[in-house]
């Protein structure tokens, strides 16, 4: 109930403060954002919580294992291709398709190198997330020393998270897509409460760990593509969000867990972009400050693991 009244206070305080004159005008277009806030705030949610439950740690993210290098090389290897004329061959949706169709396979990558040969180490899945992430970063990094300069600047508005540039274009397609595997994900809850006992554990229970596994894939690489097309890349804000909500939630009911989540996610959005525009007048984004202490953290809960 207290998340539920700090979300609307923090989506009032957005709205309403300062609207000037031109309050139609204003609210128009921190209603967009207000929206997009939303959506993001629930896939990031649900993708890292349900992510650290098929990893059994509260330290991998799919934006941490890679997924959104994915993205970066597929929006690289588009502009690469296309230069230019990038907009007028792929429209908006079609971009959005291809992002999803390639963060899903790597999703089954990582299903077919970890999962399926039933390895459950934590150092393993950093290895192979870090080299793969590492892998298509330098794939992406050397495809963009070859592209025409002003192609570059293309790429570049793909590569940080913004609210104030939001593709308005899949903002509805994209709550669409929300809702959609939301009512999917919130009926499976149950299977993530049995997951999260151990793979050998929920096989006794007589749960299809193999068809449960790769339907989550599925789910958190649709719902990091929504996010990462939306507004950008965020990497760390998974990591913070859950480990924040599992400190003030006690419980291990993946259903409270998950809204819980989307709650705090969605507050901590809206209130660090009231901040960066109202009182630094966006002179640091705010996933620029994300990122900072979302590494420091990493970097602290990795130490940790690593003494106990």
């Amino acid at each position: 109930m207290i998340a539920i009244l700090l979300l609307l206070a923090a989506g009032a305080l957005f709205l309403f403060y300062n609207m000037g004159n031109n309050w139609e005008f204003a609210l128009r277009l921190r209603g967009v954002k207000v929206a997009a806030i939303l959506v993001v705030s629930c896939c990031v949610a649900y993708s890292s919580v349900a992510f650290q439950t098929l990893t059994n740690n509260r330290i991998l993210t799919p934006s941490i294992m890679g997924f959104e290098s994915v993205y970066l090389l597929i929006q690289t290897v588009i502009v690469f291709v296309y230069g230019d004329q990038t907009y007028r061959v792929l429209s908006s949706m079609d971009n959005f398709l291809l992002s999803v169709l390639g963060m899903i396979g790597f999703s089954f990558l990582l299903y077919i190198l970890i999962y399926k040969k039933g390895k459950d180490n934590l150092y393993l899945l950093l290895l192979v997330g870090i080299i793969l992430g590492t892998l298509f970063n330098s794939l992406s990094s050397f495809m963009q020393l070859l592209i025409d300069p002003n192609d570059y600047f293309i790429v570049q508005g793909k590569m940080f998270a913004t609210f104030n540039k939001i593709n308005r274009d899949l903002l509805w397609p994209s709550t669409a897509v929300l809702v959609v595997l939301l009512v999917v994900g919130f009926r499976t809850t149950k299977y993530l409460d049995v997951l999260a006992l151990g793979r050998d554990q929920a096989i006794n229970l007589g749960l299809n760990y193999n068809r449960m596994v790769q339907l989550f894939l599925v789910i958190i690489a649709v719902l990091v593509s929504v996010s990462t097309a939306l507004v950008g890349p965020i990497t760390f804000l998974g990591l913070l969000v859950t480990n924040l909500t599992y400190e003030l939630f006690k419980t291990h009911r993946h259903g409270v867990i998950i809204t819980a989540c989307c709650l705090v996610t969605a507050v901590t959005l809206l209130s660090g972009q009231f901040v960066m525009e109202r009182l630094l007048h966006l002179s640091i984004p705010v996933s620029a400050i994300i990122n900072l202490v979302g590494g420091l953290y990493f970097m602290y809960l990795l130490l940790r693991v690593r003494k106990l």
